[in-house]
């Protein structure tokens, strides 16, 4: 299960990040999540219940936007759903696409503190 060391890394990140900013407590982690990362967001969010414990962020919560995969037709000038498994073939002018315009991200985008510890 990688998601583990994925929640590790995400609780580092995030510890490093609130400290800079001087915050000592974070209520919540807000992460991005694409379909194609190889992430599965359930296990991820249970890998970083168990990784939080003795850490700074003992008691936040992990919250995971899922960022669907998205490619590019040119011929169309539109983006198509990928799905999963992906299929980069356009769904309207039947032409393959090497444009990947979303569904890889795997990022912290937002530190929650907790009230009153900045």
């Amino acid at each position: 299960m990688h998601e583990l060391s994925i929640a590790t890394a995400i609780i580092e990140q995030a510890d490093a990040l609130a400290r800079a900013d001087g915050t000592e407590a974070v209520s919540a982690v807000t992460v991005r999540v694409g379909e194609l990362s190889g992430v599965v967001p359930d296990a991820l969010d249970f890998a970083f219940e168990v990784a939080r414990d003795g850490t700074a962020l003992a008691s936040a919560r992990l919250v995971v936007e899922q960022v669907p995969a998205q490619a590019w037709c040119a011929p169309c000038a539109e983006e198509f759903a990928v799905g999963m498994p992906p299929f980069f073939w356009c769904p309207r002018c039947d032409q393959p696409s090497q444009d990947l315009r979303s569904g890889r991200e795997l990022e912290i985008t937002g530190i929650e503190p907790i009230l009153g510890s900045a």
